[in-house]
C-alpha cells in the first residue's frame, strides 16, 4: 500500500512546509540528513523550473551548505535509461500520423462522413484521432497489462451508461476511433513503449522516491508509482484542495473548487458569512479598450519593476492584449520572457518556406513570387539582391503579369541578371513535381532551401533554427514510410507540422515572464498580472471533446469538459491564493459594446458582498504625462535646385502645373507609387489595345492603298488579333472587345471623312526628345506621339487617342488645363500647326475631333512657361503645395503633404 498522501494547501508558504516536512520526515528515518547529504532520495517534479523552487526552499531551511536529492522530472528520467536491445523500434509521432492518414484517404465514405472535400481534409482529422489514440492509451494500457480485457471491457461499460438512441448516434464516429485505436495497439506504439519503460524505472528502483504534482495521477502514472512502492516507498505531494485549506471566500464563490463539494445528502458546503473576507493582494482593473487595457497592464508592469520587484508573471488569457503588451515594454527596453512561446508558423522563418511553397502550388503567381524574393532568407548573401527584386517587381507591375513562369521569365528578357534570379527559383520549383514519400519530399525541401541560400540564413535565426530541425527531424523519421504523397499533401503536413510546433525565443530576462494559467501551477511570484479576465476568455475555451461523449470519456478514465474546466478553476484559485498580488485586467468594452468581467469574478464579488467583506478593489495605473511641444503644421514649401530632372514629360509638367508640391515629391523625389496588379484589365490596358490596333490599320492603308470598301474588313481583322492575346490572358477583356466594335464603324467614317479633306496618315507611336536651353541651364523634353498626319499643302496635325466622349474633349480642350497637346507640339521635330484630341467613343453613333484653337501660339507660349518655370526651380524656387481640391482628390502623396492638418 501507498502511504497517504501529502497534501499542502495552495498558499506561498508550499515550498518552504514540503521542505520542513521532507527535512523531518527524513531525520526521522536516520538517513544522512545530519551530514548534509540527501543524495539517497529522488524527487519527481512536474518542470524543472520546480526543482529550483524545492532547492531554493530546503536551502532557507537548512541555511547551510547540502547535498540536494536527486531531483529531475520523469520524462528527463526515462531519458536518461541505457538502451534495452529487446526493446522495439518506436514509431514517431509524425510517421504514426501520417500512416494513419494513408489508411484513411483510402476510403471515401470517411471523407462523406466528415464533408472532405479533398484528401488533405482529412489530416487535421488524423492530428485528433491520435490525440485521442494517446489520451486512450494512457489510461487502458495500464490495465491492459494486468488484464488484456480490461479495455474491451471498460468500452462495454462505458457504453452501457449511455441511452439506447444516444448509443445508435455515436456508434458510427467511436466505433471507428475504436476500431483504429485497436489496430496501432503494438510494440512500437509510443505510449506502450513509455510504459515499458516506466516498468524498468520501477524494477530499478533504488532510492524512496517523493513524487510532486499539481494533481492526482492518471492511470499510466498510478501505474508507474504503485510498481515502484513494491520496491521502495513512495510519498506523494499534491496540493490540498479539501474545504478546510481553500480560503472561505473561494470555498463560498465556487462550490464546485473543493475536493468535497457536497454533503451526503447532496446540499453544498454551508460556509460560515463570518469566515469569509475579502482576498488580500486581488484587484479588479477595468480597460475601455484593447489599447487602453495593453497601455495600462504595461505601465503596471514598470512601476512594479520601478518599486524594486524581480519576479512578475503575466498570465496571457488574451493573446492579442498579451502581444500588445508586450510590444509596450520592449519598447521601454523591458523583455518579456515568453514561456508559453508562440506557433512557429507565425515565425518570419517559416514565413518564408511557406512563401516556397506558394511560389511552387501557383506557378509564380505574382504576389506569391514577390514574398519570396522579398524574404530576407532567400539569396540573403547575395550583395546586389534589393536592385534585381526591384527591376523584377517594376517588370511584372509594369506588363501587369499575374503569374506563370513563361509569362515571368518573358518580361525579363531585358534584364539578364534578374531573369537568372528567377530561373534559380524555376529549376528548384520544377523539382516539387510527381508522388514520393515523406523523407523524399523533405530531401526535395532542403535541396531548394540550400539553392536558394535558405538555409544558411535560417541557421542564424532563432527560429530559423527549430525549422532546419523540425524538417531534418522528419527527414529522419519518416524514413522507413513507404507511402507516397502528392505535393499538396506534403505541403499541407508540413504547414500542420508548423502550425503544432510552439516556438519559445531564449530571453536571458527573467524579470517579467509571460505564460499561460497552467503555468503558473506550484509557482510564486511577486506580482501578477492576468490580461483577458472577461466572460470570454476566463474560463478559456475549452476545444469541443470529439467523437466521445462525456459520459463515455468517464468511464473510460478519460478527462470531460467539467475535469478540465475545475482544473482550470484551481489553477486559477492557487493563482490569487500563491502571490501576494494579482491584478485582474479586462476590457469593459470591446468593438463598443459592454463586455462582461469572467463569471468566476463574478460570483466571488457577488460572494463579497454578500458576506458584507466589501467588493475587490480597484486597481488603477495612472499614466506618466507628458509635456508635448506644439508644433503647428504648415504648408509645405520646399526648394530642391539639385533635385532638377533633366528630362521632362508631358505628364510630368501638367503635374507641375497642377500642384508644385506633388511634381517635387514624384518627379524629384521620385515617391511615385508602384502600378497595381489587376486581374482585371483596366481602361488603360483598353488604351494600349486601341493605340496598337490604329498604328498598325493607318500604316497598312499607308503603306498597301487599301479601297474604302475594304477597311472595316482590314480594321476588324487587326482588332480581331489583338483582342485574341488579350482574351488568351483575361477572358474580361470581351467586354472591352464589344465596346471597340461598337465604336468602329462611326471612327471609319470620321478617318474616310478626314482623309477627304486632305489628310494623310505619317506615322505613329514615334518617341521624341527636344532639349530647351537658357542662360546657364537645359531641360530635355521627351515623349511619344500617338499620331501625326500630314496635309496636301504640308502643314502637320498631331492626333492624341483618348477612350472618352466628344463632348468631354472639347471640355477638355475648352479649359486649357492639360498642356499634352502643346506639348507634344514643341516636342515635334517639325512644326505643327493644328492638335487634335480624337474620341474612341462612340455619342449618338458617331465619333470626331475636338480641335485646339491657336494652337501655334498655344505652344510658343508653352515652350516659354517651361523654361521659365525650370529655371525658377534651378534658381531654388519654393514648389509650394497650391493643388486645388480637383486635384488633391487624387493626389497619392496628399499624406505626404498632409493638407487638411494646416
Amino acid at each position: 500500500m501507498l502511504p497517504t498522501p501529502l497534501l499542502i494547501p495552495p498558499s506561498a508558504d508550499f515550498w518552504p512546509v514540503l521542505a520542513r516536512t521532507l527535512l523531518r520526515q527524513w531525520r526521522e528515518s536516520g538517513s544522512d540528513s545530519d551530514a548534509g547529504d540527501f543524495s539517497s532520495v529522488r524527487v519527481l517534479v512536474p518542470n524543472f523550473v520546480h526543482a529550483q523552487l524545492l532547492k531554493n526552499a530546503l536551502a532557507n531551511e537548512l541555511k547551510r551548505t547540502f547535498i540536494p536529492p536527486r531531483i529531475t522530472t520523469l520524462q528527463a528520467w526515462l531519458k536518461m535509461l541505457p538502451p534495452d536491445p529487446t526493446e522495439h523500434v518506436v514509431s514517431s509521432s509524425t510517421e504514426r500520423m501520417m500512416a494513419l492518414y494513408a489508411e484513411l484517404r483510402q476510403h471515401g465514405w470517411l471523407k462523406k462522413l466528415f464533408a472532405a472535400r479533398r484528401n488533405v481534409d482529412l489530416l487535421p482529422l488524423a492530428q485528433t484521432l491520435m490525440t485521442l489514440f494517446d489520451e486512450l492509451s494512457e489510461a487502458l494500457l495500464p490495465a491492459m497489462h494486468l488484464e488484456p480485457e480490461a479495455a474491451e471491457d471498460k468500452w462495454q461499460a462505458a457504453l452501457e451508461h449511455l441511452p439506447l438512441p444516444v448509443r445508435t448516434i455515436l456508434s458510427d464516429e467511436s466505433q471507428l476511433v475504436w476500431s483504429l485505436w485497436k489496430s496501432q495497439l503494438g510494440s512500437s506504439d509510443p505510449t506502450a513503449a513509455c510504459l515499458v519503460r516506466m516498468m524498468r524505472l520501477a524494477a530499478e528502483a533504488d532510492a524512496p522516491l517523493v513524487w510532486i504534482s499539481h494533481a492526482p495521477a492518471d492511470a499510466l502514472h498510478e501505474a508507474f508509482l504503485n510498481a515502484y512502492a513494491e520496491y521502495q516507498p513512495v510519498l506523494r505531494v499534491m496540493p490540498d484542495w479539501h474545504k478546510h485549506s481553500v480560503a472561505a471566500a473561494y470555498a463560498a464563490a465556487w462550490p464546485e473548487l473543493p475536493e468535497q463539494a457536497r454533503h451526503e445528502n447532496g446540499s453544498l458546503f454551508d460556509t460560515d458569512v463570518a469566515d469569509i473576507a475579502a482576498p488580500s493582494g486581488v484587484s479588479l482593473q477595468a480597460c475601455g479598450s484593447l489599447e487602453d487595457e495593453a497601455q495600462r497592464a504595461a505601465n503596471t508592469i514598470i512601476n512594479w519593476l520601478q518599486a524594486g520587484k524581480t519576479c512578475v508573471a503575466i498570465i496571457a488569457q488574451d493573446r492579442v492584449v498579451a502581444r500588445r503588451m508586450r510590444a509596450l515594454l520592449e519598447r521601454a527596453a523591458i523583455y518579456v520572457s515568453d514561456e508559453t512561446g508562440w506557433k512557429l508558423s507565425t515565425t518570419r522563418a517559416a514565413a518564408s518556406i511557406a512563401a516556397l511553397l506558394d511560389v511552387v502550388s501557383t506557378r509564380a503567381e505574382t504576389i506569391a513570387l514577390l514574398d519570396l524574393l522579398k524574404s530576407p532568407c532567400v539569396f540573403a548573401d547575395m550583395p546586389d539582391k534589393a536592385d534585381r527584386v526591384m527591376e523584377i517587381e517594376h517588370a511584372l507591375r509594369r506588363f501587369n503579369i499575374l503569374g506563370g513562369w513563361d509569362a515571368v521569365l518573358g518580361v525579363l528578357d531585358d534584364s539578364p541578371a534578374a531573369r537568372q534570379l528567377v530561373e534559380v527559383i524555376f529549376e528548384q520549383a520544377r523539382t516539387f513535381a510527381g508522388r514520393k514519400t515523406l523523407s523524399e519530399w523533405g530531401a526535395v525541401t532542403d535541396d531548394a532551401l540550400r539553392a536558394l541560400g535558405m538555409r544558411d540564413a535560417l541557421q542564424n535565426d532563432g527560429a530559423g533554427i527549430q525549422v532546419v530541425k523540425l524538417l531534418d527531424m522528419l527527414i529522419h523519421d519518416c524514413g522507413g514510410m513507404l507511402h507516397a504523397f502528392s505535393f499538396a499533401e506534403w505541403r499541407a503536413f508540413l504547414s500542420l507540422q508548423l502550425e503544432s510546433t510552439p516556438f519559445v525565443p531564449e530571453v536571458f530576462d527573467r524579470r517579467v515572464v509571460m505564460l499561460q494559467l497552467n503555468g503558473a501551477q506550484l509557482r510564486r511570484f511577486d506580482a501578477v498580472i492576468m490580461v483577458g479576465a472577461d466572460a470570454d476568455h476566463l474560463p478559456s475555451q475549452l476545444n469541443d471533446v470529439l467523437f466521445f461523449a462525456n459520459a463515455v470519456r468517464r468511464e473510460l478514465g478519460l478527462a470531460t469538459r467539467e475535469m478540465r474546466q475545475r482544473m482550470q478553476l484551481r489553477d486559477f484559485a492557487e493563482l490569487l491564493s500563491v502571490n501576494p498580488e494579482v491584478v485582474l485586467s479586462y476590457q469593459s468594452y470591446r468593438n463598443g459594446e459592454p463586455n462582461a468581467v469572467s463569471s468566476w469574478i463574478e460570483r466571488l464579488q457577488l460572494t463579497l458582498e454578500r458576506a458584507g467583506a466589501g467588493m475587490l478593489p480597484v486597481h488603477r495605473a495612472d499614466m506618466a504625462l507628458r509635456s508635448l511641444t506644439t508644433a503647428l503644421p504648415h504648408m509645405p514649401s520646399p526648394a530642391a535646385p539639385h533635385l532638377l530632372p533633366r528630362k521632362l514629360s508631358a505628364s510630368a509638367y501638367n503635374s507641375l502645373v497642377a500642384c508644385p508640391y506633388q511634381f517635387f515629391a514624384t518627379r524629384m523625389l521620385g515617391l511615385a507609387g508602384l502600378d497595381e496588379l489587376s486581374d482585371m484589365p483596366e481602361k488603360r490596358d483598353y488604351g494600349d489595345w486601341l493605340h496598337a490596333i490604329l498604328k498598325t490599320y493607318h500604316e497598312s492603308i499607308r503603306d498597301h492603298k487599301v479601297a474604302p470598301a475594304a477597311r472595316e474588313g482590314l480594321l476588324r481583322e487587326i482588332s480581331q488579333k489583338v483582342f485574341d492575346e488579350a482574351l488568351a490572358r483575361s477572358a474580361a477583356a470581351l467586354g472591352y472587345y464589344a465596346r471597340w466594335q461598337k465604336v468602329i464603324p462611326a471612327y471609319l467614317d470620321w478617318a474616310n471623312e478626314r482623309e477627304e479633306k486632305g489628310w494623310r496618315f505619317a506615322f505613329g507611336e514615334q518617341p521624341f526628345e527636344k532639349t530647351l536651353n537658357w542662360d546657364g541651364g537645359q531641360i530635355t523634353l521627351r515623349g511619344c506621339i500617338d499620331r501625326i498626319d500630314e496635309h496636301e499643302d504640308g502643314s502637320r496635325a498631331i492626333l492624341d487617342y483618348k477612350t472618352r466622349s466628344l463632348q468631354a474633349l472639347r471640355d477638355k480642350v475648352k479649359e486649357a488645363e492639360d498642356h499634352q497637346l502643346a506639348f507634344y507640339g514643341v516636342l515635334s521635330d517639325l512644326p505643327v500647326s493644328a492638335g487634335h484630341f480624337v474620341a474612341l467613343e462612340v455619342t449618338k453613333d458617331k465619333t470626331g475631333d475636338a480641335e485646339a484653337k491657336n494652337f501655334i501660339e498655344w505652344q510658343a507660349m508653352l515652350e516659354q512657361q517651361i523654361v521659365k518655370n525650370v529655371r525658377a526651380i534651378a534658381s531654388g524656387a519654393p514648389l509650394k503645395a497650391s493643388g486645388i481640391e480637383r486635384v488633391c482628390v487624387y493626389c497619392e502623396v496628399r499624406g505626404l503633404c498632409r493638407k487638411g492638418a494646416w
